[in-house]
């Protein structure tokens, strides 16, 4: 729908071998900050492939399993890595913004604007708690009313309301 997908999730994920050689030794010396770089590597490949002018394309149809988390420490620790991830890649994919479907960027910056937002609204009520010693129900509304919105849109597009 969109002409490209920006993170090819590892485990879904197929490539053309010939596409692949090309890009191997960008994606296995991935450095972050000066330092090997071992997360993230799924979204890394993936914009590394859109750079080098390769399409990537969603299958509905595909069928692929792979292992989730299955407790609530572990499933934390996943989206810190993923934010980790998408923080450090977007870097490299803003390039490729303008060339792609408007609702892409519109992703990307809600993927990078969201949990920036998320922090520093969390922050704001509890700096209004310590200093006021007043509940933020405006805040915690807000964070509510969203996260349902997005758990909603999520539900809604699995078919599992």
């Amino acid at each position: 729908r969109f002409g490209a997908v920006m993170c090819c999730c590892g485990p879904c994920a197929m490539y053309r071998r010939s596409a692949l050689l090309l890009l191997l030794d960008k994606y296995e010396t991935q450095l972050f900050r000066g330092r090997p770089s071992d997360f993230g590597e799924d979204r890394h490949l993936t914009i590394l492939m859109l750079n080098a002018g390769f399409r990537t394309e969603y299958v509905p149809e595909a069928i692929a399993a792979t292992v989730v988390p299955n407790s609530m420490g572990a499933y934390l620790r996943q989206q810190l890595r993923w934010a980790r991830s998408t923080f450090r890649d977007t870097l490299l994919a803003l390039r490729l913004l303008p060339g792609l479907d408007r609702y892409l960027t519109l992703d990307v910056i809600g993927q990078n604007l969201g949990p920036l937002l998320l922090a520093l609204s969390v922050l704001t009520g509890l700096a209004q708690l310590a200093l006021t010693a007043t509940v933020p129900w405006s805040t915690i509304l807000m964070i509510a009313s969203m996260t349902m919105v997005r758990c909603g849109v999520a539900a809604f597009r699995a078919r599992e309301l």
